[in-house]
């Protein structure tokens, strides 16, 4: 008897049991959706969610390897020195596998361990959408964040930012997005700061000299505060990767691919990333031009992230991971095609302008992207109803 006839036993044997939920999850993630159409005029065509989360997954992939390298390679570089240590190495990939496995892990165990238990409860369908969250997760965390504390803030998102509002499809936040803002808030001094974006900072990792301690602190960290940036974080290293951040945040050039994959896919919307980056272009420009008319001193508060070139805002932070991969959200995000233009340009708009304005968290992606979640609603009820409008106009002009 072969394997997809045992399943097919089994899934008659659950059948209107508790286990039914469960067990039909394990089964359509193989196979094909617990339900399909049998009559009437439809379309025929083989993705289904589980595919479309599973192609999203594929486009993280390299960027989470990249990670794991990259982990390694900010440590080792700082106890050894840069320029001894090459980045694809073994030593370096363990060190990230090391760290980012547990947060994957813990990630998946918590949020589709919750999401099981609502669908068994519930009696429904257990949802795709975390099968997504669950990597995002680990991604755009410190590396040396403490398990328990993703373990309660992936309980919290799953539960009150999405079961809440009745599961996949209807919750009104980017879930990943109110995971990391429930750390944030909660434990600021393990999600912000010059100790958590490298591995060993926290602990006081001493340098080969033994004097030095290792620095876990970024570029938009160091440009908030003025300071003078490292050789090793020049604009080439910023954009393939090389410098410090969260998990899956640093490489620009492999989101660039994730997001073009996406886009070529149908997944993607290139509507909102493309308005995006025009967005946080002009906004990074009109900083610019302040810095450049002299309203902006060297010296001032601001200086440091206004001085910086408008293009290399877009290589470093998560401006890039968070344009690609979550301000694309199909549930979150505006539905509309014009809709997406203005909601992807507020966002990258809103990303410069809170990066700059607050030192005390430099990151401003992630503000910006709920923001607009919470608008996207309001902005696509004003592109239907000018849409209306502009309809009823030309009706009027027709029948005079």
């Amino acid at each position: 008897m072969s394997l997809k006839q045992n399943l097919h036993n089994l899934k008659e044997k659950y059948r209107g049991t508790k286990m039914e939920q469960s067990f039909n999850a394990l089964h359509t993630f193989l196979y094909m959706p617990n339900i399909t159409t049998h009559s009437g005029s439809h379309v025929r065509d083989a993705a289904d969610l589980k595919r479309v989360m599973n192609t999203v997954i594929m486009a993280m992939v390299p960027v989470l390897l990249f990670g794991m390298f990259n982990a390694g390679y900010q440590m080792n570089g700082q106890i050894n020195g840069f320029e001894a240590v090459d980045f694809f190495t073994l030593d370096n990939f363990l060190v990230g596998l090391k760290k980012i496995l547990p947060l994957l892990v813990v990630s998946y165990g918590v949020g589709l361990g919750i999401e099981f238990i609502f669908a068994t409860v519930k009696k429904h369908e257990v949802e795709e959408g975390y099968l997504v969250t669950g990597m995002l997760v680990p991604l755009i965390v410190p590396i040396d964040l403490p398990l328990w504390m993703l373990a309660v803030a992936v309980a919290f998102g799953v539960i009150i930012g999405k079961e809440l509002f009745g599961g996949t499809g209807m919750n009104v936040l980017n879930p990943a997005l109110t995971i990391r803002a429930f750390l944030f808030f909660n434990w600021a001094a393990w999600m912000s700061g010059d100790k958590v974006w490298v591995h060993g900072a926290v602990d006081g990792l001493k340098a080969s000299n033994g004097v030095d301690a290792i620095s876990g602190e970024t570029i938009l960290g160091a440009l908030a505060q003025n300071k003078p940036l490292p050789e090793h974080w020049d604009a080439m290293n910023s954009f393939f990767g090389f410098i410090p951040g969260s998990v899956g945040e640093t490489s620009t050039f492999l989101i660039v691919l994730a997001g073009l994959f996406l886009i070529f896919t149908g997944i993607g919307s290139a509507r909102i990333m493309i308005s995006a980056v025009i967005g946080a272009a002009v906004m990074g420009l009109i900083f610019n031009g302040l810095v450049d008319s002299g309203a902006i001193v060297e010296g001032s508060k601001f200086y440091g992230l206004m001085h910086l070139p408008f293009w290399q805002h877009l290589l470093i932070g998560g401006l890039a991971f968070g344009i690609v991969f979550m301000a694309t959200d199909p549930v979150s995000a505006s539905q509309t095609n014009t809709g997406k233009i203005i909601y992807g340009f507020l966002i990258g708009l809103f990303s410069i302008l809170i990066r700059v304005f607050n030192p005390a968290y430099p990151e401003g992606v992630m503000m910006a992207i709920l923001l607009m979640n919470v608008f996207a609603p309001t902005i696509d009820h004003y592109v239907v109803q000018a849409n209306v409008k502009r309809r009823m106009k030309r009706l009027k002009l027709k029948t005079a």
